[in-house]
């Protein structure tokens, strides 16, 4: 397609960084870590060039020099990862080296990992590099409409903020809690003002960490008009709080509406830093990520690049009850990174 979206033209040279349109800069190599038995691991190759190199001698799909040159840095969410597990009856977290190394197998750059307490988080260090997995962001659960409950919330995001940068994170995506996870109650006025404000503060605070606060939303928040999804985006600071498009939510939270897709997209568009990647079918989630489906992602991806906005990529391509079952999660993965890679060069 030509597209030029999130292209990373320093792609091998460890000792630099890529700057974007936000004055975010990502490094392209992790701090090094020195695994237990006192060994680093050092590697001529990255891994996306191994996976892609192995790709093309096999004929998988033809990428000349330039095109590989041209393919953004893309990661992978913890959220899909789960979801697969789960219905193998697997744990992730019974084994969290073993599901990073098959992270690694599928040929994506990065990893976007869920951030429960500092000391979680600092134990992902050695894994990401052994693996050679970049974590650019990470994401953080926050309660932040009680008044009573917020400043701990606030706290403990900071402290995992903190513990996370030194490992290359420099983006921290948050989903204010709801009330009840899959209850119907909605947050009224008093809770969303006390929300957008503590969004604010907290964004303020990760600022001057040298970090970016990206507001993440479900389906619920599109309720009642979306009133919590709109003031969110509306009354914080957009200097302060950026925004994780998750198509897909968004889609699933307006019924399964395109128009009030893109519309968001049109309304907050300076404010996406960005993507978590799901596709669906008749509303199901598909297996694979795809450019066209209930979403079009071609025509998403051509706003943006027209607009030069250049957001982290994240697959989140979970499944779910009536998604297909015929693949494991390393396959899928593999697929739908292809998937994104071909439609991007």
């Amino acid at each position: 397609m030509g597209l030029s979206l999130g292209i990373d033209a320093k792609r091998g040279r460890a000792s630099d960084g890529v700057s974007d349109r936000h004055g975010l800069t990502f490094m392209n190599k992790l701090p090094p870590y020195t695994t237990s038995n006192h060994l680093t691991v050092v590697c001529s190759m990255n891994r996306r060039t191994f996976v892609t190199t192995t790709a093309l001698a096999a004929g998988a799909y033809p990428l000349t020099a330039a095109m590989k040159k041209s393919i953004p840095h893309i990661a992978t969410n913890v959220y899909p990862w789960f979801t697969f597990y789960q219905r193998r009856n697997r744990d992730w977290n019974a084994d969290v080296s073993a599901g990073l190394k098959e992270v690694a197998q599928t040929g994506v750059d990065g990893f976007e990992a869920m951030g429960n307490s500092p000391e979680q988080v600092r134990s992902l260090g050695p894994l990401l590099e052994l693996n050679q997995l970049e974590m650019r962001s990470i994401y953080v659960n926050s309660v932040l409409h009680d008044a009573g409950r917020a400043a701990q919330s606030i706290d403990e995001a900071l402290a995992i903020a903190e513990a996370a940068k030194p490992l290359g994170v420099q983006v921290v995506v948050t989903n204010p809690s709801p009330i009840r996870w899959g209850g119907p109650e909605n947050k009224n006025d008093d809770e969303l003002m006390e929300q957008a404000s503590n969004l604010d503060q907290l964004g303020k605070s990760l600022k001057r960490m040298g970090l970016t606060l990206a507001y993440h939303n479900h389906d619920a928040e599109l309720r009642e008009g979306g009133r919590e999804f709109h003031h969110m985006l509306t009354a914080t600071d957009p200097e302060v709080v950026k925004f994780c498009l998750d198509s897909h939510w968004v889609f699933r939270g307006c019924g399964d509406s395109e128009v009030a897709l893109f519309d968001a997209v049109q309304h907050y568009r300076e404010r996406i830093v960005e993507l978590h990647l799901r596709q669906s079918k008749a509303g199901v989630w598909t297996e694979v990520f795809e450019m066209e489906g209930d979403i079009a992602y071609h025509r998403l991806f051509h706003m943006l690049d027209e607009w030069k906005i250049k957001p982290l990529l994240v697959l989140e391509q979970a499944v779910e009850a009536g998604s297909p079952d015929t693949l494991d999660a390393v396959t899928a993965h593999r697929h739908g990174r292809r998937n994104l890679e071909q439609a991007l060069v």
